[in-house]
């Protein structure tokens, strides 16, 4: 189908884009890389009045060392995020996620940031941020506010981000010398996460000294399996005490069920899938 007819904008800076939105109204609709919006544009599933194309602000696109944070630009493409060596050294459980978000065209085009605002539960980014503690840059016109993960995902298809507003950073803490792994189950390849685990440990002496372990579409936000990081901690990295703290992983979940699996199969996955992320991250 064709889209129905809109305004498009492509301003050069944040401060214009964001004169741009409110100029807008309810409307209007923020174009980061594409792979979302478009093909709701093309359903006519939204009619936005306006496209505010954030593609001509060069400083969303950059990747730098903060201190003891990695910045990345909400514009960043997956491609570049899991190129950078800064993100591949500091952040690799965002690396190993990136490298598994649908095929090599989607991942030049798609955006980290546009990935995180549309806040899709299957999408396979959403958990990693939750896991590792990420705060986003929100900027509107009385300035900018930083969220932490933690409260960005509101919802399904819902986050923090108001009525004006633009994601312009997403910022994790450095975890150097952690050991991470990623473990996606779907049906086919290049498709959405069915369910997903995001784990990283810091093991010292062979036991599990921290641990943080996020999941994927295993309610209508990520989730963090708070049960599975306390039954880690102190243990021994094995893979009985491993096995025995995936059985925690779905407290505090409500898996949906839908045509691909039922909610049940779902939280079984979750289970295999944690004790699996698990020992692979912890060799």
């Amino acid at each position: 189908m064709i889209p129905a007819k809109f305004d498009y904008v492509r301003p050069s800076s944040v401060e214009e884009a964001v004169s741009a939105l409110q100029q807008g109204g309810d409307d209007a609709k923020i174009l980061a890389g594409g792979q979302s919006l478009l093909p709701v544009l093309r359903l006519r599933l939204a009619a936005p009045s306006v496209v505010i194309d954030l593609g001509g602000i060069p400083e969303l696109r950059q990747i730098s060392e903060d201190g003891d944070r990695i910045a990345i630009g909400a514009m960043a493409p997956h491609h570049d995020v899991l190129r950078d060596d800064l993100v591949k050294q500091h952040v690799s459980l965002l690396s190993q996620a990136t490298a598994t978000v649908a095929d090599p065209q989607v991942r030049h085009r798609g955006t980290l940031g546009g990935a995180l605002a549309h806040a899709d539960p299957a999408g396979d980014l959403g958990a990693v941020a939750l896991a590792l503690d990420a705060e986003f840059v929100i900027a509107g016109s009385s300035g900018t506010r930083t969220v932490p993960a933690a409260e960005f995902f509101v919802d399904y298809f819902t986050t923090a981000i108001g009525e004006g507003e633009i994601l312009t950073q997403v910022r994790f803490p450095k975890y150097t010398g952690w050991s991470t792994h990623y473990e996606k189950f779907n049906r086919t390849a290049q498709a959405w996460s069915m369910v997903a685990v995001a784990a990283a440990l810091r093991v010292e002496g062979g036991s599990i000294a921290e641990a943080r372990i996020g999941l994927t579409n295993m309610g209508t936000t990520p989730i963090r399996a708070t049960g599975v990081e306390q039954a880690l901690v102190g243990q021994p990295a094995t893979a009985d005490s491993v096995r025995a703290a995936a059985e925690h992983a779905t407290e505090g979940t409500a898996a949906p069920s839908d045509a691909d699996a039922a909610a049940d199969y779902r939280e079984h996955l979750a289970k295999v899938l944690t004790g699996r992320a698990v020992l692979a991250a912890a060799g």
